[in-house]
């Protein structure tokens, strides 16, 4: 042995960090290439997805991650490729019948395409059009109605109703451009021209406006965390997947013009030169709707042409989704623009700290934006009048096909949920009674029939065991079997579950299992249902337990042992 010390070592090789590198620079590309791959073949993601990611100088699995992942990507696709609604309003509207009818029709079963490669079926969770349903696409093309199956087989003429909307307030804010005509560009140009970020963010913050996404956070607090940081990005969240709403859809199709207003001002307030619009990839009308948006506000001069070139007036860019439920929370969201798996991350760190690409980065809905331009024209303290002290404002409330006057609906926060349903919904058709309510999607939570003198607030509909959600509301009647919508529920979080997790992943098909069994009661249920609300890695796998609980309690005797 020598008298020389060792050297001291260098710093070893991190291989994950190298490929996330890589990936800051081209994972970005694959969702693009993903898609177009998979539109041009039958074959299964195997035998394409390597080839696109090693074109983009990632490993194979870089493809065949998201390949096998996304709905959209893994399913078959034949020359023909229609998309049929299973989600909850259509489900409610046919008691589910119509997924077979529409198989017979085509002659193919969901999730396979036919032996000549003409017709594929794919299942998905909700197309939007749950005031009309049951729904389909067929290839862009939306098909709804009872006679669904009719209509994709030719015998009768297809039909695609718009969805009605109205505003109950008197003085619209989300609806101010649809059922108003108020042009929204104009509020951001006298913003660039003589306001400052911080003054646009003080009438957030005199607002009390929350996020409209289902969380409900204050978007005050989320724009001030991001606020000045270096490379800071916005992102509209316009993967709206709660079935029962299609509030997103709306304001996307026949507004595109006020989201895009609401996403600039975010933008400015945060400092942002860059704000990028996820739209799921069943609203393709939205998507196109948008795209043109853009390019008008390009050419008058009120978004930038290029990342380059922006500054207060930022570069927007839309992406399209791929077919996921969990996609839609804001971290798998941003795992999906990275061109990854659309899987939940753990918090913290929060995308306000490290969010896409590790940059800042403030996550709103599309709701939320489209509600800026009013409260920046009107001011804040305007705003908070409206609605209820602690949750301020207005809310679009999307009512099911079950309704009399199915559509959305702008009130003010705080309404009565009775009012909502008998006063606007005009009850059910026929004056069929209402059972059940479900409010805020699959996993949101439901109310008994008997039981809607509540508030349309966070606060009042926790307190009896349901979620505001996007305030999609599915009405079920004495048709419907409890069980057989017990095990809808079910099946929609196993299908849905993003699988980053073991208490979701393997929690919610043993949940199935003892659907399909009718078995809820005993040690087993509960401590399933424990698993679920305290170890699941986000809110989706948290609130199943609960939304089976709501479920079983307005269903009293006819759901016992699902109340825990």
């Amino acid at each position: 042995m020598t008298g020389r010390m060792p050297e001291e070592p260098g710093p070893r090789p991190d291989a994950l960090r190298e490929l996330t590198e890589r990936h800051g620079h081209r994972g970005g590309l694959l969702p693009a290439a993903l898609e177009r791959a998979r539109s041009g073949t039958a074959d299964g993601p195997a035998a394409w997805a390597p080839r696109v990611a090693e074109a983009v100088g990632l490993p194979a699995a870089a493809g065949l991650g998201p390949a096998t992942f996304f709905a959209d990507l893994a399913a078959p696709r034949g020359e023909r490729h229609v998309r049929v609604c299973t989600a909850t309003a259509c489900f409610a509207a046919r008691g589910g019948e119509h997924l077979a009818e529409v198989e017979r029709a085509l002659g193919v079963v969901a999730g396979t395409v036919d032996e000549a490669g003409s017709t594929s079926l794919q299942t998905v969770h909700c197309l939007g059009y749950c005031y009309a349903g049951p729904a389909a696409l067929d290839g862009t093309l939306p098909r709804m109605g009872p006679d669904l199956a009719d209509q994709l087989d030719g015998r009768t003429e297809p039909r695609a109703p718009g969805i009605p909307a109205a505003d109950t307030t008197g003085t619209p804010v989300l609806l101010a451009g649809i059922v108003g005509g108020q042009p929204a560009w104009d509020v951001w140009r006298g913003v660039v021209a003589g306001r400052r970020p911080e003054d646009v963010r003080e009438e957030i913050v005199a607002s009390g406006l929350r996020g409209r996404g289902g969380a409900g956070f204050p978007v005050a607090d989320k724009w001030a965390a991001a606020a000045g940081m270096p490379d800071t990005v916005v992102v509209a969240n316009g993967d709206e997947g709660d079935p029962g709403s299609y509030a997103d859809r709306l304001l996307m199709e026949e507004d595109p013009e006020r989201v895009l207003t609401g996403l600039a001002l975010a933008c400015f307030a945060c400092g942002a030169r860059r704000g990028t619009v996820l739209v799921r990839s069943e609203y393709p009308k939205a998507m196109a709707r948008l795209r043109r948006a853009v390019e008008r506000a390009m050419e008058a001069g009120d978004l930038a042409p290029s990342i380059e070139a922006a500054g207060p007036r930022p570069f927007v860019e839309i992406v399209e989704g791929a077919g996921s439920y969990v996609a839609g929370e804001e971290t798998a969201l941003i795992a999906r623009l990275e061109g990854a798996r659309g899987c939940a991350r753990p918090r913290p760190p929060y995308p306000t700290d490290h969010g896409l690409w590790d940059a800042p980065t403030v996550v709103n809905n599309v709701e939320t934006l489209a509600t800026v331009p009013w409260i920046v024209a009107h001011g804040g303290a305007s705003y908070a009048r409206r609605g209820v002290p602690d949750e301020t404002g207005t809310k679009l409330v999307c009512l099911s096909e079950r309704f009399t006057r199915p559509g959305a609906y702008e009130v003010e926060l705080g309404t009565l949920v009775d009012e909502i349903v008998t006063r606007f919904g005009g009850g059910l058709k026929g004056g069929r009674e209402l059972v059940a309510l479900q409010i805020g999607g699959p996993l949101g939570g439901f109310l008994a029939g008997h039981t809607l003198d509540v508030p349309l607030t966070t606060a009042a509909l926790a307190e009896h065991g349901a979620a505001l959600g996007h305030a999609g509301m599915v009405a079920f009647d004495a048709d419907t079997d409890p069980y057989e919508l017990l095990r809808h529920i079910w099946e929609f979080a196993a299908d849905e579950s993003c699988g980053a997790c073991s208490p979701c992943r393997v929690g919610t098909r043993r949940g199935l299992e003892l659907a399909q069994g009718r078995r809820g009661s005993g040690e087993t249920y509960e401590r399933l249902a424990r698993l679920l609300s305290e170890a699941s890695l986000c809110a989706f796998g948290r609130r199943v337990p609960a939304a089976v609980r709501s479920l079983a309690r307005a269903y009293g005797p006819a759901l016992e042992g699902w109340d825990r």
